[in-house]
Parts: structure tokens; C-alpha cells; sequence
């Protein structure tokens, strides 16, 4: 990891990392104060989770790194599969079927945006 570049990591977000990744792809290499704008107008619980992240670190960079936060260009958002938790729901004649509940990890990396 650079000197100029600032993370963010989610753990054990209660969401299908499928259902995050979604959202993540359209951030990449955006601004990050236009990404957080833009993150606020989806109306998905996904956006909500990312934007969570993204505003931590953006708070990391301005008060670990003394960055600007108007400088900061969102490098890369991964999102990774966490554990998932076995569950049963009952059905008819006693019997039960077994379903996921998936968790993410979601990891954010701001750059400094390059001086040309």
C-alpha cells in the first residue's frame, strides 16, 4: 500500500456479497464525495452498507493521513464472501429445509488523485 492511499474495511456485512458487488462496480475509479453522492440516490441496502464504508474512509485519510477528502479518488472496492450461517425453516410433514444467510466484507481503497 502507497503512502497516499487510505482503507476501509466492513466485516460481516449481513448481505449477499453478489447483492454488494452490484453497487461497487459503479463506484470504481469515481471521485469519492461524487460517489457518495451517488451512492445516497440508490435506494438499495447495499448503497447504504458501501456508503457506511466509503465515509470511514474518507474520515481515515482526513484525520490519519491529513488528506483532503476532495482529492481522493475511490481505487478499488472489493467485496468478499464472509462466513455464512446454516439455517432450517420448517415444512410440512415434520420436516425441514435448510437455507443460507450469506455475510461480505467490504474493503474500500482511496488514492490521492494524480497532479497533472
Amino acid at each position: 500500500m502507497n503512502k497516499n492511499e487510505v482503507h476501509a474495511l466492513s466485516k460481516y456485512v449481513r448481505m449477499s456479497p453478489l447483492k454488494v458487488r452490484q453497487v461497487t462496480r459503479t463506484i470504481q475509479g469515481m471521485e469519492a464525495v461524487q460517489a457518495l453522492d451517488l451512492l445516497g440516490a440508490i435506494p438499495r441496502k447495499s448503497a447504504r452498507l458501501i456508503a457506511q464504508t466509503l465515509k470511514s474512509a474518507i474520515a481515515n485519510a482526513e484525520n490519519n493521513h491529513n488528506l483532503s477528502s476532495n482529492d481522493l479518488v475511490v481505487k478499488s472496492a472489493v467485496v468478499n464472501q464472509g462466513p455464512t450461517f446454516g439455517r432450517f425453516r420448517p415444512v410440512g410433514r415434520g420436516a425441514a429445509h435448510p437455507y443460507t444467510k450469506k455475510t461480505s466484507h467490504i474493503h474500500i481503497i482511496l488514492s490521492q488523485k494524480s497532479k497533472r
